[in-house]
């Protein structure tokens, strides 16, 4: 009875049949949370949730843990040189945070403050809405606020009104608005709240922020020729334009950070001045001159230094936005876009396509893509300060967050498939491209992510599937695709996360952010936070003889794994006569480090096997199998 080895090739493929996988390499056709390194199949490392810390009402850190409001969509860290510590800023699709020594700082800007309030509070016993009136507040529903100087109101203390997190705007008057307290009042207070409150409206609903997912227009336009009634809405079923979801580009600009709200201002951070201070409007900073009040994207040459504004009003002008024109600011000075004789600053409009959708920096250009093609943008020096080079088109990125920079070469996911650049633009060939791109919910395809692991050499894109427990309710990423570009493989599997960062000074290891705006540290132990980690990878079925004519009995499998003493793998194994008959399944059998063989009656011409692990101490890397086989009959 011969042993025969059951090898298979690095990568999952699932855009052709699994039989035609079987026989075009063989390869893996299933997977998830499984990698490739070396050729072979490596369960993921683990994650665990890194504890976030809230202030009180003085400001003060505790050891409370908190969440993020908002879904975090960009992430930048930094080590500042004011005071030595380590830093992360935020930009959540409401907020945007300083992350310090574990403690969040919101350091939102500021739409207005009223100050000296007299009593603006009411509750009702029994309820948390608590009623504050503010004459023309301008408030929405959706922004926040936060009180200061508040005294206790019907039985809620000062410190829960005073909390730094503030409050959601939940309805809104023209001379009120309520919030919900965590708990309810015990007694009903018509006017409390004390003589001199103070109350901070966050930037929200008008600045671009608050908005969670792309809503579809519905105006005149919208959708094919003739469709609807006249004067009447569009369907949101059959409307193909799709406002943008609110997010961040973060630029640090030495230690200090320049955040622009997509589609809004773009405001300044001074580290130095400490977490107390907000973010500011850049256009107000000392010596600001002409800087662009709206822009779709913002970001910084290399190595020359020039603060970009892509999708911004022109020099001079006001009223509408020219989404294709790009602005830059005099080199080294980021706050001055007024262009004179003696400085850089200047502009550029774009011509193919209808939006710039990101920015990106590479070897000493700029890869700037737009909704239909991609732009290189080199510093060339006075008089003409940059030069626009058309690198592609139709290879537009897909989303804001879609594109990553690898060594100076960038990756990206465009609206129909993935594509490199390394001084040229090339459509990245993919064996699983139709399975993701049909699985995604387009409708949200501004929400992928992509991001970098350095050590297993992958680019990972988040993006939201045609599963997702919340359906088309503002739903979030939980599924990823990878690509190994150290040995060219694919794969794919389920994972919720909004954002992601590579492994990068401070942070020894990545880290991400899910879309309840907790922050988890990866490729750290081998569990779900303590949780089971459910695996598995899964080959193509592969005929047993070259020709696949004859019937064999399989009666032995022969591992072959590196495994920890604590954990267990589990196979199965499955068996077939012909590529779309009946599947037969034996199994599963558990490995572990000491299983030399499995006992196992199967008959068939094709073979496959499913590995799988679902504990939380699990740590396999899976090499060559063989099976022990012998010609059999069809009965």
């Amino acid at each position: 009875m011969p042993l025969q080895l059951l090898k298979y090739n690095p990568g999952i493929v699932k855009d052709i049949t699994e039989y035609a996988a079987g026989k075009n390499g063989p390869f893996y056709v299933d997977g998830d949370l499984v990698r490739f390194k070396n050729g072979y199949p490596q369960k993921f490392g683990g994650w665990q949730k890194d504890v976030l810390t809230e202030l009180d009402a003085a400001g003060a850190t505790t050891t409370t843990p908190t969440s993020l409001q908002g879904v975090p969509r960009k992430v930048v860290n930094w080590r500042a040189v004011a005071d030595g510590e380590d830093r992360l800023a935020v930009g959540t699709h409401t907020h945007l945070y300083i992350v310090k020594n574990n403690s969040v700082y919101d350091i939102t800007p500021l739409r207005k403050t009223s100050t000296n309030l007299s009593n603006p509070l009411a509750t009702t016993n029994g309820s948390a809405t608590i009623t504050i009136t503010d004459n023309s507040h301008g408030a929405q529903v959706g922004d926040y606020v936060v009180i200061e100087e508040a005294t206790a109101t019907g039985g809620i203390t000062a410190d829960t009104l005073n909390r730094k997190a503030g409050y959601e705007v939940e309805t809104v008057t023209t001379n009120t608005f309520t919030i919900t307290a965590p708990s309810n009042a015990s007694s009903t207070v018509s006017s409390g709240g004390g003589t001199a409150l103070d109350i901070k409206y966050l930037i929200g609903i008008d600045a671009g922020l608050g908005k969670q997912s792309s809503d579809p227009a519905l105006g005149w336009g919208v959708g094919g020729w003739g469709e609807g009634t006249w004067n009447t809405p569009r369907s949101q079923a059959g409307s193909d334009v799709r406002f943008d979801n609110s997010s961040w580009t973060l630029n640090l600009w030495g230690e200090d950070l320049i955040a622009g709200v997509r589609n809004g201002a773009i405001y300044y951070y001074d580290t130095s001045a400490g977490e107390s201070n907000r973010a500011v409007l850049l256009s107000g900073i000392s010596g600001a001159n002409s800087v662009p009040s709206i822009a779709r994207v913002t970001a910084i040459s290399f190595p020359d230094r020039h603060f970009i504004a892509a999708g911004c009003q022109e020099f001079g002008g006001s009223g509408n936005v020219d989404e294709m024109l790009i602005r830059f600011s005099d080199q080294e000075d980021f706050a001055n876009f007024r262009p004179t004789a003696t400085n850089t600053a200047g502009d550029q409009r774009l011509q193919l396509g209808t939006k710039i959708i990101s920015m990106i920096s590479a070897r000493e250009e700029m890869i700037i893509s737009t909704d239909e093609a991609i732009y290189g943008m080199t510093f060339v020096g006075p008089p003409f300060t940059f030069q626009f080079r058309l690198l592609a088109t139709d290879a537009g990125a897909g989303g804001l967050n879609t594109m990553v920079q690898v060594d100076g070469d960038v990756y990206w996911m465009g609206k129909r498939q993935f594509y490199f650049y390394d001084g040229v633009v090339k459509e990245l060939p993919c064996p699983v491209q139709h399975f993701v791109f049909d699985r995604m919910q387009r409708n949200f395809i501004d929400k992928v992510t992509a991001g970098h692991n350095k050590k297993f050499k992958e680019v990972i894109w988040f993006y939201v599937s045609d599963q997702n427990s919340a359906g088309v309710t503002n739903p979030e990423n939980d599924s990823y695709v990878i690509y190994n570009y150290g040995e060219n493989n694919w794969s794919i599997g389920t994972l919720d996360r909004s954002s992601w960062n590579d492994a990068f000074g401070f942070r020894q290891v990545p880290f991400a952010f899910d879309a309840n705006g907790f922050l988890y540290d990866h490729e750290t132990g081998t569990s779900d936070d303590g949780s089971a980690m459910n695996c598995h990878i899964e080959t193509a079925p592969r005929e047993i003889s070259q020709d696949g004519n004859e019937m064999y009995m399989i009666d032995r499998i022969i591992p072959d794994t590196t495994m920890t003493s604590d954990t267990t793998l589990a196979v199965s194994l499955n068996t077939r006569k012909h590529p779309q008959g009946t599947e037969t399944t034996k199994g599963a059998f558990n490995i572990t480090s000491s299983t030399d063989k499995i006992s196992v009656r199967a008959k068939g011409r094709q073979v496959s096997m499913k590995f799988s692990s679902s504990g939380t101490t699990d740590d396999w890397t899976l090499g060559d199998f063989r099976v022990n086989v012998r010609k059999d009959g069809l009965r």
